[in-house]
């Protein structure tokens, strides 16, 4: 089986390594151990709204998005995302997620984004409310809601614990399950960076599955 992941002029790139073994039993008890971070990413997100307001009259008047905003919202789809990795957006890893806005490239789970130099001012105007609402349509369907500044319910969350149901059966996480959890995560992602205007890009209507975004087709096993 061949499959696309992700596109060699991509400006959002993500990337997750399914780890082996996995408990069978761990997953159980992932939303209490990741309280911790749930409540940090209450406030983070908060922070991103009001930085998310900042660079848009910043790209309004400027066309650029001052580069320290845009490392800290950068920083919080990161920290976001690996949560949701370790979490119920995908439950590929067991290592227990950083606290930290960084890139830790050593986690099996990251997420980068392109700096733009200059982003268009009349499309800061409409894309993360009228462009985008098309994508919102089918990522609602992915995600269902939206709390802590992740997601749960929704095909993403079905579908994780499907996969985690038959971990605890067979001790293995289904590869073709896991490509399609990355695939949906990743359309996500993309949506979410176009939305708070980290990129001008808009979200292909694509599902590039797979845990790996290459510049040639991915081939799966």
């Amino acid at each position: 089986m061949t499959t696309l992941a992700g596109t060699p002029d991509s400006p959002v790139r993500v990337n997750a390594i399914l780890d082996a073994p996995l408990s069978r039993w761990v997953w159980l008890a992932k939303w209490i151990l990741a309280f911790p971070h749930y409540v940090v990413l209450f406030f983070l997100w908060v922070a991103f709204t009001l930085v998310s307001v900042a660079a848009f009259f910043s790209i309004l008047f400027t066309e650029r998005y001052p580069r320290t905003l845009f490392d800290f919202n950068l920083g919080v789809l990161r920290w976001s995302w690996r949560v949701a990795y370790y979490s119920y957006g995908a439950l590929g890893t067991d290592r227990y997620p950083p606290f930290s806005l960084g890139e830790e490239p050593d986690y099996p789970a990251r997420l980068d984004i392109a700096y733009p130099e200059r982003l268009s001012r009349g499309l800061v105007l409409v894309k993360w409310w009228l462009l985008a609402v098309p994508h919102y349509i089918v990522v609602g369907f992915f995600l269902g809601g939206y709390h802590l500044g992740w997601w749960d319910g929704g095909l993403v969350a079905v579908l994780t614990v499907i996969a985690a149901l038959a971990m605890t059966v067979t001790g293995k996480y289904p590869q073709s399950l896991f490509d399609l959890i990355l695939g949906l995560n990743r359309w996500v992602l993309r949506v979410a960076a176009y939305a708070a205007l980290l990129t001008d890009a808009y979200p292909p209507f694509r599902l590039d599955m797979g845990g790996t975004e290459t510049s040639e087709p991915e081939v799966l096993p």
